[in-house]
């Protein structure tokens, strides 16, 4: 696996601009980036091995993690992040009915593949696939699955290595920081965020923040073939979703739940998807396959100075 020590300076905004230094290494399977003020860079390579830990422990990849471990034997032992990210994953099941689902696995992992051979399943396989939740049972110590159902925690897990990240650096008193791990984002005290336009090199809109997180799950960046066959799953058809390219999330609830959220959200049909969104304590920056860019009401509750800089003619 690449690793990079590369150190960058960007900016987090306050009354007066703070010049922070900036490592990235590549974990759970995207670059990872952590910012902090230059009396605070003691705790960057602590946070780094927290996050490999948190990796090692989620993968569905690693023959060492208690989740590979599960998946093959239908059997494992449980260490804290597992158990915690179960027990969060049993909480957004309930909440999504049923959109958010990591009994998926058999579908993402089996049927089809996004990684190496680039593998669109047939429709039998797809419609054999078992997604059965209930086929979990877990407490603190261990797990068992049912014959045939996969896990696949991909749909909260980097949010869930965010929130770690950060409280490990609010322990330690760490007063200005970002932590992003692809489109996981949070920032302790101010900084700006620039939401991705799929389309062109530019942003759809920019915002600032405080002490909130921010969630990106798109379309666009993984698939096979073309974004019809997308990695975004819907457990209910075990079908890639056709409705939207991209959802952004903006809150001060914890990043897991951001990032589990934005998962859930993008595989439920559009009506559905806006009422489950507007029951939260979340604003949201949407981008569906019209090309139609639709923000939140509340907008203003969650960001600053935002500005929109999509165009529907990209």
């Amino acid at each position: 696996m690449f690793k990079a020590a590369l150190l960058l300076v960007i900016f987090l905004v306050g009354s007066i601009n703070a010049q922070l230094a900036s490592r990235m290494q590549v974990i759970m399977g995207t670059f990872v980036t952590l910012s902090v003020v230059s009396k605070d860079v003691k705790y960057l390579q602590p946070t780094f091995r927290l996050l490999k830990n948190i990796e090692k422990s989620l993968s569905s990849y690693d023959k060492d993690s208690p989740i590979y471990k599960l998946n093959r034997d239908g059997h494992a032992l449980l260490n804290t992040y597992c158990y915690e990210a179960l027990v969060l994953s049993e909480k957004y099941y309930l909440q999504s009915d049923g959109y958010f689902n990591i009994a998926i696995g058999s579908v993402t992992k089996d049927a089809y593949d996004f990684t190496q051979t680039l593998r669109v399943p047939s429709s039998k396989r797809t419609n054999n696939s078992k997604v059965n939740f209930k086929a979990l049972r877990f407490d603190e110590n261990e797990a068992y699955l049912g014959k045939g159902v996969k896990i696949d925690l991909g749909g909260m897990g980097k949010g869930y290595g965010v929130d770690k990240a950060i409280e490990f650096l609010q322990k330690n008193r760490v007063s200005l920081a970002k932590v992003a791990l692809s489109g996981d984002i949070r920032c302790i005290g101010r900084c700006q965020i620039e939401v991705n336009n799929p389309f062109v090199p530019s942003s759809l809109a920019s915002f600032i923040i405080k002490d909130s997180g921010v969630s990106t799950s798109g379309n666009y960046n993984k698939y096979v073939k073309n974004v019809q066959y997308n990695h975004l799953i819907n457990p209910k058809t075990k079908r890639s979703q056709q409705n939207f390219i991209s959802i952004t999330l903006i809150s001060k609830l914890p990043n897991s739940d951001l990032d589990a959220y934005a998962t859930a959200a993008s595989v439920m049909p559009a009506k559905e998807a806006y009422a489950f969104l507007d029951s939260m304590k979340i604003a949201y920056i949407i981008l569906d396959t019209n090309k139609k860019l639709h923000i939140s009401s509340n907008i203003d509750k969650f960001t600053q100075e935002l500005t929109v800089k999509y165009s529907s003619k990209e």
